[in-house]
């Protein structure tokens, strides 16, 4: 089968995905991307530049049996622009994040130009793939109240027909390396997250607070995309637990990023806002114990009826708590309790070798 895949915002999960997928797949793949910049811009020019590229492909005799592109491609505007042969190919859109259903900190921020576009793209593409069920019932819950606030010739039909035709496909990760013997010190912590306030790091900080106000010992490696603003608590942690520090800010390269993963005995995750949680499974595959909140995707990750002693009830308070009685059994030597492959078997199902046939079979399906 041969598959073109238009991806305007060629970086993070949306790259990873692409590229994981692409290299272990059994079709063939024609890729077209753009670079990971001014992701409004990507999401308005996109589809003039894609079909301007594709029509070369076209003339010079390229042809495909599906398409597959990223949340970010305007699809219904590039259907339109497109040669008649490519306009008439099925399509899988795959949603990695929704503009509906996003955080904005600053309401006047919100355009709701992104967001329809996201329904339109849902309403052009023949299936349309969410990388977690939280992210489909989210943004299919928020879609009507959205539509109702157009003044006139609302379009709430389009809910169902989007349910309807929506499925559920999370992303992969490549292996990792087996973890070596750990080197004596207390708990190694990692998070790692965009350094913006919708992954809550006051909540992660003001759990460190409380677990140094108690003696307990730890490292800290807080890691992540870091931008031109972020929120102040970041300055002031970095003061407050300078001693603790093992690492600090974005790594560019992927081996550093494998062994912040490698080195750390906990994962921890503070997200307000998360479609999927790819950092927490490469964590866990990774062999970190991760504490999640029980909230958005997570519990999809990791059902809680195999795993409630990954979760926390997302308080700064609890997470101290947990965070407490893991040093404790880090010090036992039972951080696991005698199984330290437990989260790593958990999430075996989300390695490319094992996940890329199913999506083989899945965009197959669409035709």
């Amino acid at each position: 089968m041969r598959i073109l895949a238009l991806e305007p915002y060629c970086g993070g999960s949306h790259q990873a995905f692409l590229n994981g997928w692409s290299a272990h797949s059994r079709h063939a793949w024609t890729i077209e991307t753009l670079p990971a910049f001014k992701w409004k811009w990507r999401m308005r020019h996109a589809a003039v530049t894609f079909a301007r590229r594709v029509a070369m492909r076209v003339n010079s005799g390229e042809a495909w049996d599906a398409i597959f592109c990223s949340d970010m491609l305007d699809l219904a505007a590039f259907i339109g622009l497109a040669p008649a042969l490519v306009q008439q190919l099925p399509v899988v859109a795959n949603v990695h994040e929704n503009q509906l259903t996003y955080l904005v900190r600053h309401s006047p921020e919100f355009d709701y130009h992104y967001a329809f576009t996201n329904m339109t793209t849902a309403l052009a593409a023949t299936s349309v793939w969410f990388n977690s069920a939280f992210n489909r019932d989210s943004f299919l819950a928020e879609l009507p109240l959205f539509l109702k606030r157009m003044p006139d010739y609302q379009p709430l039909d389009a809910v169902e027909y989007i349910r309807a035709k929506s499925s559920v496909h999370p992303p992969g990760i490549e292996g990792l390396p087996p973890r070596g013997r750990r080197e004596p010190g207390p708990m190694r912590i990692l998070w790692a997250a965009r350094w913006e306030h919708d992954k809550n790091p006051h909540d992660f900080f003001e759990a460190l607070t409380i677990v140094k106000s108690h003696g307990v010992g730890f490292r800290i490696s807080v890691i992540g995309e870091q931008f031109r603003e972020q929120p102040p608590v970041f300055d002031t942690a970095k003061q407050l637990f300078a001693e603790n520090i093992d690492r600090w800010g974005y790594l560019p390269e992927h081996h550093d990023y494998v062994s912040a993963l490698s080195d750390a005995d906990i994962f921890v995750s503070t997200a307000g806002h998360e479609f999927f949680g790819i950092s927490a499974v490469e964590a866990i595959a990774a062999g970190c114990y991760p504490l999640l909140p029980k909230r958005l995707a997570y519990p999809e990750i990791l059902p809680p009826d195999e795993a409630g002693q990954f979760f926390y009830d997302g308080s700064a308070k609890d997470l101290a708590r947990r965070l407490e009685t893991l040093a404790s059994r880090l010090d036992a030597h039972e951080l696991w309790q005698g199984d330290p492959a437990f989260g790593v078997r958990l999430v075996e199902r989300f390695s490319w070798k094992n996940l890329a046939p199913r999506l083989d079979d899945a965009i197959g399906d669409v035709l």
